[in-house]
């Protein structure tokens, strides 16, 4: 399994769709999904309402999308990770809960994790993206030292096209 991880906007899921077009096993971010639930079922764990509910929310879809993608065999590309939980609590100043650490640190992944840095160019906001260009970039300064200092290996993805970041990941996928 091999993560994309980086702020906001910064062309994570363009990149995994690509990917998945050309027959790469895939995994989908869970922020945005569990965003469109709580809207739509009125719920209140959103990153603008209850932060540390809307973390809690994100762990149990990434356990899940970590167990499924063991059954896929084949490397994954993962939107994201568990050691992004832990993350975002960092990056809203709330507290890392016991549960949370021990399962970025018992939940591996391939050593190489894949940064998309900031990129104002392609940086937008919509409905369910509503940081703003210094969160987005706070954002991912958290995720490369989280996921440093669990030991994984940061490689940023080049400010290029979509076709070319996706190219530049699986070239890389050939040498794990």
């Amino acid at each position: 399994m091999v993560v994309v991880t980086g702020g906001p906007g910064s062309g994570k899921s363009s990149v995994i769709d690509c990917m998945a077009r050309h027959g790469f096993a895939t995994m989908p971010e869970a922020g945005r999904a569990i965003i469109q639930d709580q809207v739509r079922l009125g719920g209140a764990a959103l990153p603008w309402a209850d932060r540390a509910l809307f973390a809690e929310l994100m762990l149990a879809w990434e356990l899940r999308s970590y167990q499924e993608a063991l059954g896929k065999g084949a490397h994954v590309v993962m939107d994201r990770g568990i050691p992004d939980v832990l993350g975002y609590l960092t990056l809203c100043g709330l507290p890392v809960p016991a549960h949370v650490q021990r399962a970025a640190e018992l939940h591996r992944y391939c050593r190489q994790v894949f940064l998309a840095p900031y990129w104002d160019e392609i940086f937008t906001q919509d409905s369910e993206r509503k940081q703003d260009r210094q969160e987005a970039e706070a954002t991912g300064r958290v995720m490369a030292e989280t996921y440093t200092r669990l030991g994984y290996q940061i490689v940023e993805l080049p400010l290029v096209g979509v076709q070319e970041r996706a190219d530049f990941v699986a070239a890389s996928l050939r040498d794990v």
